[in-house]
């Protein structure tokens, strides 16, 4: 299928695989463009279900599924959710005409993190932390004594943190090799060891590809800055508080990636400044979590444009219209169906709104919504959030 002509009106239809709560804001942004949507989860009632028009829940990694999916509701595009899907299966449907976006060679690419770090360190030449691979204990102990202790052992398939591993001296690696790869998306058992910096702020830039006068065109926004006390996302805010110079070095390094990966749409590209170095580290092919607090702070959502780039629909500059913060909401324990207490005293606060995603159970530490807040300046807005989040309880 071509890029080029606008897929809005009516029969347009556009298919998530993988329904969380940043597939529930695209699918809210297409409802809103007229477009019917259909969710795919591993899960029932995952957050995108609630407001899609179909659901379908089966295992994402079976490309039969996946593929009779696609062929019963012959949709106009295929978006990405989460990168743990069968990306062969996608590769066969875009060769055959099926517009997968951004496109199925950068899911799979940002699904495997071997593939990512060779492609943006060796092919594309952008600065990273030192790392090597390993798919042993032997040949992790090796790599982690080439890249230097401490250091980070991640696995090759995973997201949203999970394996990420800081091991500090050579009794601890086979410990640490071996829970980093029972966290691993699939089969795979290889890590990447990287370089352990310490991190003094980190930046995602929203890079986006939409088509624009018949051409595709590669644009930034103004970058988040976002803190991550262990390896998983709990507060971000825009604009960042960043030189501008590191910002333009941020910008330069995401176009660069991006234009690499190809295709049509956003990607969260994340930046690690440590001193005077900065420093690609990953990359989603799809509107990032940190992105959350883009609904509260620039006049066109990082989803609404993932959704316009989809279907091939103009997207303006975009423009941050007020400072804006976001701090999401943990659970603590596991329990099904929660509720949500203090929320009135939250929504007391000037400036907050809070959004649930819907999820029907908890675990120790899993995302149930985010709070976002306006602000004179970041701080201001920050404060809010923070204060917000500490108030509403999971139950």
């Amino acid at each position: 299928m071509e890029f080029g002509t606008p897929l809005v009106g009516n029969g347009k239809k556009i298919l998530l695989l993988g329904s969380g709560e940043l597939g529930k804001e695209m699918v809210i942004e297409a409802q809103r463009m007229g477009i019917e949507t259909v969710a795919v989860d591993r899960y029932d009632m995952a957050p995108a279900m609630h407001v899609a028009h179909r659901k379908y829940v089966v295992d994402m990694l079976n490309g039969s599924a996946i593929r009779a999916i696609i062929k019963r509701e012959n949709p106009d595009a295929v978006i990405a959710e989460i990168e743990a899907i069968d990306t062969d299966a996608l590769l066969d449907l875009e060769d055959q005409g099926v517009r997968v976006i951004p496109n199925a060679n950068a899911v799979k690419t940002c699904m495997n993190r071997m593939q990512l770090r060779k492609l943006a360190a060796e092919k594309v030449g952008v600065p990273t932390t030192r790392y090597a691979f390993a798919s042993d204990e032997e040949e992790a102990r090796r790599a982690c004594k080439e890249v230097g202790f401490p250091c980070l052992l991640k696995p090759e398939m995973s997201s949203s943190g999970h394996g990420h591993v800081l091991v500090k001296s050579e009794d601890e690696v086979e410990k640490g090799f071996r829970e980093s790869v029972s966290h691993a998306r699939g089969k795979s058992r290889t890590v990447i060891v990287e370089e352990y910096v310490k991190v003094d702020t980190e930046l995602t830039v929203l890079t986006y590809r939409h088509m624009n006068n018949g051409s595709i065109e590669t644009r930034t926004i103004e970058p988040i800055e976002h803190q991550r006390p262990s390896y998983y996302y709990v507060e971000s805010w825009q604009p960042s508080t960043v030189s501008q110079e590191v910002i333009a070095r941020s910008r330069e390094y995401a176009t660069r990636v991006v234009n690499e990966l190809g295709g049509l749409g956003i990607f969260g590209v994340e930046i690690i400044v440590s001193g005077n170095r900065v420093l690609f580290s990953e990359v989603s092919p799809r509107p990032h979590d940190t992105g959350l607090v883009t609904l509260a702070s620039q006049d066109i959502s990082e989803f609404q444009i993932h959704v316009r780039a989809a279907l091939g629909l103009p997207i303006p500059q975009v423009r941050v219209l007020t400072p804006a913060a976001s701090h999401v909401i943990l659970a603590q324990y596991e329990t099904w169906a929660p509720s949500y207490l203090n929320v009135e005293k939250a929504l007391s606060i000037p400036g907050v709104q809070v959004r649930f995603f819907g999820k029907p159970s908890t675990y120790d530490k899993r995302r149930m919504g985010v709070v976002l807040a306006n602000g004179n300046d970041v701080n201001e807005a920050r404060d809010k959030a923070r204060k917000a989040s500490s108030l509403i309880l999971v139950k």
